[in-house]
């Protein structure tokens, strides 16, 4: 009789494994392969070797980057440093990068390990940067001041709370008011394992402000990037395993109203948006089962969409740039400026192309 109960509940294990295998692989995209679509003319950036996960372009042209994430279990090229902000100046010719200094008596720089970034410029034009950081792979958002004439950082605060674990991305819509997207509900590595496996869409979006911190959306399957549009009227959230990008009326109060969603064959990462046209960028991760178990035989690839129109009932989705990891590896983000494309990866390079 035990022997029967034991060989039962093997069979049901074995079913149970089979039945969300199949689903796992389908939401990593495990299968999919790249037709390239190249761009004529584009560079790797000199400078860039540990990645460039996520980047912000101000007004003026100049590019912040986050460099040197070091995500658990995902390859990094300099695990043993810091990471590092990089300054790089788009209105240059060839244009290069540089690290940021950081200031700043009570900001731990040996444990900066930079993840999703936004600017927000007030109304005297002062520039401040918002981090997510995960020191000792925890979470919390370190708050700076832009210095662009020293070419440095100020550390003005960092900001942490019980809603804010798994940060992956943030867009700030003041010098402490923003939203962040919450990746895995489960901070325990073991959970976290089984929490992607079982595809059990416990992730949310955080609005945080100084008086309140409350979940203002939830049920993703890996909440991601986050963006605002130029009039600061919607939220774009993508939804990385589900491949899908929601969109979100913001109100006064930082909650919000889902209003569509747009799926896609490819896992959505990080959304910057043109404040020009309004357009979404996405980098983009062709087959996530790549990125997630990186394979030097068979490397992450790349991809970026422009999708124009979102708003409307058809919006128009353009693959832009695709590789098979051959020049780019792991695309994060993809953002414009003025006839230029930049795009960062998770731990690699960084492409910048003319279009």
């Amino acid at each position: 009789m035990a022997k029967l109960l034991v060989l039962t509940l093997l069979g049901l294990g074995g079913t149970f494994f089979r039945d969300h295998l199949s689903s796992y692989q389908t939401r990593l995209n495990a299968f999919r392969e790249v037709k390239p679509v190249e761009l004529p003319n584009c560079n790797l950036v000199k400078g860039i070797e540990s990645g460039s996960e996520d980047l912000e372009i101000l007004p003026t042209g100049l590019a912040l980057i986050s460099s040197g994430l070091k995500p658990p279990g995902l390859k990094s090229l300099e695990a043993d440093m810091p990471g590092k902000i990089l300054l790089m100046d788009l209105n240059e010719e060839d244009p290069t990068v540089l690290e940021l200094s950081i200031t700043g008596s009570d900001f731990n720089l040996s444990s900066f390990n930079p993840h999703g970034i936004s600017t927000f410029t007030d109304e005297d034009n002062t520039v401040y940067l918002l981090v997510v950081n995960h020191p000792d792979f925890k979470s919390t958002v370190e708050l700076f001041t832009f210095q662009e004439k020293e070419k440095s950082l100020l550390h003005l605060k960092t900001i942490r709370h019980e809603l804010l674990s798994n940060m992956n991305d943030i867009v700030a819509v003041g010098p402490e008011h923003f939203y962040a997207t919450r990746d895995y509900y489960f901070v325990d590595p073991y959970l976290k394992s089984w929490e992607l496996y079982l595809g059990l869409a416990w992730s949310y979006v955080v609005y945080y402000s100084p008086d309140e911190v409350k979940v203002v959306a939830d049920g993703f399957d890996f909440a991601n990037g986050i963006n605002i549009s130029p009039d600061g009227k919607y939220v774009y959230v993508s939804e990385l395993l589900a491949h899908k990008i929601h969109v979100y009326e913001k109100h006064a109060n930082g909650t919000l109203t889902s209003l569509k969603s747009l799926a896609f064959n490819t896992l959505v990462d990080n959304i910057s948006v043109d404040p020009v046209t309004g357009d979404l960028w996405v980098g983009c991760h062709p087959n996530g089962m790549r990125i997630f178990f990186n394979d030097a035989e068979n490397p992450p690839a790349s991809e970026v969409i422009q999708i124009q129109n979102i708003l409307t009932e058809e919006p128009k989705v353009t693959v832009v740039f695709a590789d098979n990891g051959t020049v780019l590896q792991g695309s994060t983000v993809a953002s414009v400026y003025k006839g230029k494309l930049l795009i960062g990866t998770a731990y690699q390079k960084a492409l910048y192309c003319k279009l």
